[in-house]
């Protein structure tokens, strides 16, 4: 997986740049796979980093939260941001203790993110963030109301500064190292759901509805 038209020189991959991809679909591909993102952002000099989820719709992350969140506060004022989504799939066991390394894929997105404040936007970014958790949901429950709208802040990025790294394949060691006695090989790692365990005050003859019952985790592209 390799590409050459980085959208930026902030977003070229420097280090191991064979594993690179810069193509929309690799990069959305990952993003609609992901869970969470970690957002990065620094105020009056001091670095955080947040995780939280997301939502994509086309071109556009959307974030939510408190509206007393300190991070979302921060952002909307127009900081520089950098959120970031990675997929584990496996542990590459080398026959070396330096070369052993992770089977990944991940997305950097850099750019200013910004307070949503139309309405109809507002509640088409919270419905991305609900579907992207769980495709279905938002329909099954009730909708937020004017006073959880009123204590919500929602942010938009653009998906356009951004590059994915992937690592797949085998443990790569020296050349005089494969004659070593050592195990060798990749434990392929995989988020999969459990049993759905109803809540405790769950009323009775409440049937598990479509999103939950029907619910797969994306398939790597």
């Amino acid at each position: 997986m390799t590409g050459t038209d980085a959208p930026s020189e902030r977003t070229r991959v420097q280090r191991a740049p064979q594993r690179a991809a810069y193509d929309r679909a690799t990069i959305e591909a990952i993003l609609d796979e992901g869970l969470t993102c970690h957002v990065g952002f620094a105020v009056e000099g001091q670095p955080y980093v947040i995780p939280t989820n997301y939502g994509r719709v086309g071109d556009r992350l959307y974030l939510h939260g408190s509206s007393a969140s300190r991070m979302l506060r921060s952002l909307r004022d127009g900081i520089p941001v950098c959120v970031t989504v990675t997929l584990l799939d496996g542990l590459v066991l080398a026959r070396s203790a330096y070369h052993h390394s992770m089977n990944y894929r991940s997305v950097v997105v850099l750019g200013t993110a910004v307070e949503v404040t139309d309405p109809a936007e507002r509640l088409l970014g919270l419905e991305a963030v609900s579907e992207h958790v769980l495709r279905g949901r938002w329909r099954e429950v009730r909708p937020p109301s004017d006073k959880e709208l009123r204590a919500t802040m929602v942010l938009r990025l653009p998906v356009t500064e951004t590059s994915a790294k992937i690592r797949t394949g085998p443990p790569l060691d020296d050349e005089e190292d494969y004659a070593l006695p050592c195990w060798a090989g990749v434990i392929p790692l995989q988020l999969a759901p459990q049993p759905p365990v109803p809540d405790p005050r769950l009323a009775a003859g409440i049937a598990l509805p479509a999103s939950v019952r029907e619910y797969r985790r994306p398939q790597p592209r």
